[in-house]
């Protein structure tokens, strides 16, 4: 169990996304924010009866804003919302998706902007806490007056309705707590729209995701330094100078990670006399300008999703004495970045295939390497269809980029004319990267196998550690076997950070 994460108004981390999300770090809330946000309630409250109508608390919502509602139906109305509102469909989302959701809406509603009370935050602690998981299905939201409909289905869970998750399945919400001591809350006037109100599905993915697409990148580095010496190319074009005269600091932190791995190697010298090629494939040749593009494009998207993170994006907010409308529910901060995130992953998808098809295709006698690394080229197969795969996977992630935020579909009569769609752009994101993985594998389980090949010459001492905690459960191809099972044990190692000390 991480550290305890408390919540105090101040920007989250991705980090304690992380530890809520995927190893339930309990919550603390901190008494002075909680007396903020009670100050803020009792703000609400004054600007309510005033006798003007104020979007969400005492109108309708959307396109019905212009219905006034009485003051003895300011409670249903709310229920109301949540109810109609819960209109997801498909799969449901994976827990630590929804887990990350609601820190980030609690954070959210304790920078004391929504008017809120503090029991409805205690409510989401209590949940998070005690692994109360709200069952949401994972398509209804165009990512603009924040994720309506799975938050709907969050805010359910929390007055008692619905259904949360429990071993996999949907359980009516009342079994559920009827085995805990939470209490459902009975929601005040603006507190249901407050809790759907928000960006907080697009920025637990975006969270999710940044870690994800981290591990990927240590292994893509790794892989692809082990297929330098796997195919006994050069390091020559890691110099120093050269990555300095690019002018992109992503491409001088690509070659220093590659220096760093290669060092030590006895592979590298072994070739570099009367070897008649002149140039390595661009898959070999230009990482550093590739991968460094890549760091940088990971680094803008984790840029965007920090700032998210200590985000408010309700409506209407509390800013000062006033109730003021606005838009600061859109997606599209969020959005744009993570069809962005698409991008980067395909390069360092696309070219860890070329790497493997050039390190199988035995075209090149100077690599010492056999076709498709087979024992016996012919009679065995090697690791020939593990290319295909990797094709296959690529293949989807290249469609995976087409961004979702740029075709619009307007809903609530055109009230809500332009929406982003961020919680697409998400989940083709995180589809992009679990492809990824896939292919990152299959060079790494191919590159393991070349680096036999030039046994008893070792790679870099950091490679060979890389090596080892591959060799540890994935053994020499000594006859055609099957791959499949060996490339989910390398993924494996990829989602679990096991080359986390070597980058």
């Amino acid at each position: 169990m991480s550290t305890t994460i408390t919540l105090d108004g101040s920007p989250l981390t991705i980090q304690q996304v992380l530890g809520v999300a995927r190893n339930s770090a309990p919550i603390r809330l901190d008494p002075e924010m909680l007396r903020r946000v009670t100050d803020a309630r009792i703000q609400l409250e004054r600007i309510a009866t005033d006798g003007e109508p104020h979007y969400g608390v005492n109108t309708g919502f959307g396109s019905l804003s212009r219905h006034r509602v009485d003051d003895d139906h300011l409670r249903q109305l709310q229920v109301n919302l949540i109810r109609s509102h819960a209109s997801g469909v498909g799969e449901l989302l994976s827990v630590e998706t929804v887990r990350g959701m609601m820190l980030i809406l609690a954070a959210s509603l304790s920078r004391a902007y929504s008017g809120v009370r503090p029991e409805l935050i205690e409510c989401i602690a209590s949940f998070l806490n005690s692994g109360v998981c709200p069952a949401i299905p994972s398509v209804g939201s165009v990512g603009a007056s924040g994720d309506l409909a799975p938050l709907a289905h969050l805010a359910l869970a929390l007055i008692g309705e619905g259904s949360c998750v429990v071993d996999g399945k949907s359980v009516p919400t009342a079994v559920v707590l009827a085995k805990t001591d939470i209490k459902p809350i009975q929601l005040e006037a603006k507190e249901g729209l407050a809790l759907i109100n928000g960006t907080h599905l697009m920025a637990a993915q975006a969270a999710l995701a940044i870690a994800d697409s981290d591990r990927l990148l240590k292994a893509a580095l790794i892989a692809g330094g082990m297929s330098i010496d796997a195919c006994k190319a050069t390091d020559s074009f890691l110099d120093p100078a050269v990555a300095s005269a690019r002018q992109h600091t992503g491409v001088s932190q690509a070659a220093t990670h590659l220096r760093s791995l290669l060092d030590g190697s006895q592979i590298l010298p072994s070739h570099r006399e009367d070897d008649p090629r002149v140039q390595d494939p661009y898959s070999l040749r230009c990482q550093a300008p590739v991968v460094g593009a890549a760091i940088s494009a990971i680094d803008y998207v984790r840029d965007s999703t920090e700032q998210e993170l200590g985000a408010v994006t309700d409506n209407p907010l509390l800013v000062g004495d006033k109730l003021v409308s606005a838009g600061n529910f859109h997606g599209m901060p969020i959005a744009l970045p993570l069809d962005h995130l698409a991008l980067p992953i395909a390069h360092l998808a696309g070219m860890s295939e070329r790497r493997v098809f050039f390190m199988l295709s035995g075209h090149d006698p100077q690599s010492g390497l056999s076709p498709y690394l087979a024992t016996r080229p012919g009679l065995s197969s090697g690791l020939m269809i593990a290319q295909y795969t990797a094709a296959a996977c690529c293949n989807e992630i290249i469609g995976l980029c087409t961004p979702a935020s740029v075709s619009n579909i307007s809903t609530s009569a055109g009230i809500e004319d332009y929406n982003s769609f961020g919680p697409r752009s998400a989940a083709k994101a995180r589809r992009a990267i679990e492809l990824a993985e896939h292919v990152i594998a299959i060079e790494l389980l191919c590159a393991a196998e070349a680096i036999e090949h030039h046994r008893p010459l070792k790679t870099g001492t950091k490679l060979e550690s890389a090596h080892a905690i591959i060799r540890a459960k994935v053994g020499r191809l000594e006859d055609d076997r099957p791959p499949a099972p060996d490339i989910a044990a390398i993924t494996e190692l990829i989602r679990s950070d096991a080359f986390a000390g070597l980058i």
